[in-house]
């Protein structure tokens, strides 16, 4: 299953929620705000470690400036990287 996130974890906890209902077998995308869940250090970084696949979308990760920041683990899509993500995946959960 796809997970998305658009929103900063720092706004809301759709995030928190997120994790806690991904599996090993999971893809957590994050976009837009959701980026700054890959933030190396925050409070939520810990997370990141569920189980679930991380992966953050680049552009999104370069337009906020924290590509230097990011949490270990945590991959980098394309646009093209995203679309291919969806088509993988049976079932699209987003997290707003």
């Amino acid at each position: 299953m796809l997970h998305i996130v658009n929103k900063s974890p720092f706004q809301n906890d759709s995030f928190g929620s997120c994790m806690a209902h991904s599996t090993d077998n999971s893809t957590v995308l994050l976009i837009e705000d959701g980026v700054f869940a890959a933030l190396k250090g925050s409070s939520v970084a810990d997370k990141l470690s569920a189980g679930a696949k991380v992966v953050a979308l680049q552009s999104d990760v370069a337009a906020r400036g924290i590509e230097a920041n990011l949490a270990d683990g945590v991959e980098l899509v394309d646009y093209a990287g995203f679309v291919d993500l969806v088509a993988e995946n049976e079932k699209v959960q987003s997290w707003v």
